[in-house]
């Protein structure tokens, strides 16, 4: 696996450019924009920002990202939930910075794609016959893509996906040769690598701290890198970094000479902010505007491709780990990675198009963008620092990359805390909301597991046995399955022996209990037989890693045939007249779903949590379509989740005259 994930070939390294870099690949159409709008142009401002961009490209995405997490893979996989994985069982509130983590990462799934293809499209604007393009004009085009976008996903991406790499490859090289044609308009440009200017900057410059929130625009899609871990693998990320980092800072060494040739000592106004209208156009010439708007579209487009098939993955994992609704998926391509939620893409469409109405304009945007992804970095340090305790590293050493990285993302997060009033506010609502709906799935949970009663199965097993055999009993099915949560094999939820014994007999021949264990490594599908009495009663496990899809009904099918070939079980009806001809018998499904009864005596907060949690699981996907079942084969059984014992009623019985001569 780790020759696998650190080899390098030309296919991957197109493949890399293609899916990780769309978001920080397209941050230049905006991050100068935003740095020097309200402010006067100066060497001291320039060189300073430049110097910040550059080592925060340096330290947060080289060093942090590149050489550091990588190294965090989970057999190859990538990604905040497949951190978690690796390191949740060290402590348990590791669930909250993943949590927290994923719900950013969401979030900027909704604001990426409308900053991008907003800048894209206001590049209009440099072209003459564009000028007078009205901001509503720009607002229907970016819906329109948008809608056509997102209508398009449900068909996969395996087709134009093989175009992205080579797309983001001239788009990369673009942005180098206008950068390199425009060092020279300023060459004393080249100092902003020397860090003093940043240090100069944040020192001495007025508010000069409060301009990193601006500054880390330039880092946003660092998170990414580490998510397509996977998909392009190791040395294939490391190698294209090279390139795609000396591309950009190329680009933003172009910009920053071109403003300081032209507008040092201009305060940039809104009058000059329309006369500029993006350093990163400004720097075009004239007759590579319209192809050069048509490559920024593009990469835009693709940045947002990445970031919603990303949003898919994330969901998808969450999903198996219990920290989100069981949601429908579709598997357009039976490429490795093609999924399709339409819910997450319909919330995505409705939070993308609501963003792009609500601010109208892409520096209106800057204001709500990355105050969300400062916290999912910090998730990412507090994550990977207790990866390195699991790999044994020296303290110093953890103690040194905390006091780094939490330095760096706490004062960027501070720096992004000004933001919040000028529309920061909609990022934090947006991730606020999708934590709240993480927290309340696995806190809920947390609530039902104490209340869950199990009960040792051996004491039932002579109970069933005779229930088997009592043909007084109408058989209720030749194969009975139960889905069960006993991680013991030993045990079983008295719920399930309360519904096979006492709620309507349940009598059949064969009695299967079926178990899913799911893994902290993402790709196991394995699973475990256990004859418990041979031919009568039988457990499976199937362990599952967290990014399998969970298609029990074929999967179960699959082991009942190994079964019957290793002649361990007869599925042929016991029927007398079916059994003669040998015609296997029939199987169905129970699955135990609970409500909250009313006799419950909830703290209030708990009483909160599991409403929300009811309301949530009456909107998402069914318990049997969540565990792929064929709802022809299933029955459903509703019992009451009584959370305290019912108060002791203070009833009285009182005798009537007649029973009282009696």
């Amino acid at each position: 696996m780790g020759k696998q994930l650190n080899k390098v070939s030309a296919a991957g390294l197109v493949i890399a450019l293609g899916i990780i870099y769309g978001d920080i690949g397209t941050s230049p159409l905006y991050v100068l924009n935003a740095i020097i709008n309200g402010r006067e142009i100066s060497e001291k401002l320039i060189l300073g920002a430049l110097s910040c961009i550059i080592w925060t490209l340096t330290l947060q995405t080289t060093v942090k990202y590149v050489i550091l997490t990588l190294k965090a893979d989970n057999k190859g996989e990538g990604g905040i939930f497949s951190l978690y994985a690796l390191v949740r069982r060290q402590r348990k509130w590791l669930v909250i910075p993943a949590m927290l983590g994923g719900a950013a990462l969401l979030a900027d799934g909704i604001i990426t794609p409308p900053i991008t293809v907003t800048s894209a499209i206001e590049g209009l604007r440099t072209i003459s016959q564009f000028k007078g393009i009205s901001q509503h004009t720009i607002v229907y085009i970016v819906v329109g893509i948008f809608a056509v976008f997102f209508f398009m996903q449900q068909f996969g991406t395996s087709a134009i996906g093989k175009m992205f790499g080579p797309i983001m490859f001239i788009w990369f090289a673009t942005m180098a040769l206008l950068g390199i044609a425009h060092v020279s308009d300023d060459a004393a440009i080249v100092k902003a690598l020397n860090p003093y200017y940043a240090i100069d900057l944040l020192v001495n410059y007025p508010k000069g701290f409060w301009l990193l929130g601006a500054v880390f625009l330039c880092t946003t899609g660092a998170e990414a890198l580490y998510s397509d871990l996977g998909h392009c693998g190791r040395g294939n990320i490391r190698v294209s970094w090279i390139y795609v980092k000396a591309c950009l800072i190329l680009n933003y060494l172009g910009q920053g000479a071109w403003l300081l040739a032209n507008y040092d000592h201009v305060t940039v106004n809104e009058a000059v902010a329309r006369q500029i209208n993006n350093p990163f156009y400004a720097i075009m010439p004239d007759w590579f505007k319209i192809p050069g708007i048509i490559i920024a579209t593009a990469a835009a487009i693709i940045a947002s491709q990445a970031l919603i098939t990303g949003s898919f993955t994330l969901i998808s994992e969450a999903m198996r780990l219990n920290l989100w609704p069981k949601l429908k998926v579709n598997y357009p391509t039976e490429e490795k990675g093609q999924a399709f939620i339409p819910g997450i893409n319909t919330l995505l469409f409705i939070g993308c198009t609501g963003v792009v109405i609500f601010f109208q304009k892409s520096s209106n945007m800057e204001a709500a963008y990355g105050l969300a992804i400062t916290l999912c970095m910090l998730s990412t340090s507090i994550l990977f620092a207790n990866y390195m305790v699991s790999r044994r590293t020296p303290s110093v050493l953890i103690y040194l990359y905390l006091a780094v990285y939490f330095t760096i993302e706490i004062s960027f997060l501070i720096a992004n805390l000004e933001k919040f009033p000028h529309g920061g506010f909609v990022t934090l609502v947006i991730g606020g909301g999708l934590f709240f709906v993480m927290y309340v799935w696995f806190r809920s949970r947390r609530i039902k597991n104490r209340y869950v009663e199990f009960v040792r199965l051996e004491h039932y097993l002579p109970m069933i046995q005779e229930l088997s055999n009592d043909k007084s009993v109408p058989k209720y099915a030749t194969h009975l399955v139960y889905m069960t949560s006993a991680n013991n094999p030993k045990e079983i939820e008295h719920k399930i022996i309360y519904s096979i014994l006492n709620k309507k007999p349940k009598r059949a021949d064969i009695y299967w209990f079926v178990h899913v264990d799911v893994l902290d490594d993402p790709y196991t599908c394995e699973y475990i037989v256990d004859h418990i009495i041979p031919n009568d009663i039988i457990r499976i496990e199937f362990r599952l890693g967290f990014r399998v899809e969970q298609k029990i009904n074929l999967m179960f099918r699959k082991v009942v045939e190994e079964l019957v070939t290793n002649k361990e079980v007869n599925i042929t009806s016991r029927y007398e007249s079916l059994e003669r001809n040998n015609v296997v018998g029939d199987f169905q499904f129970i699955v135990m779903e609970k409500y909250l009864s009313g006799d419950n005596e909830l703290p209030f907060t708990e009483k909160l949590i599991m409403r929300v949690h009811f309301w949530l699981k009456d909107i998402s996907l069914t318990e049997e379509r969540g565990f792929g079942l064929d709802p022809s084969f299933v029955t459903v059984e509703k019992f009451p989740l009584i959370i305290s014992p019912t108060p002791s009623i203070p009833l009285k019985r009182i005798f009537n005259e007649f029973e009282e001569e009696l």
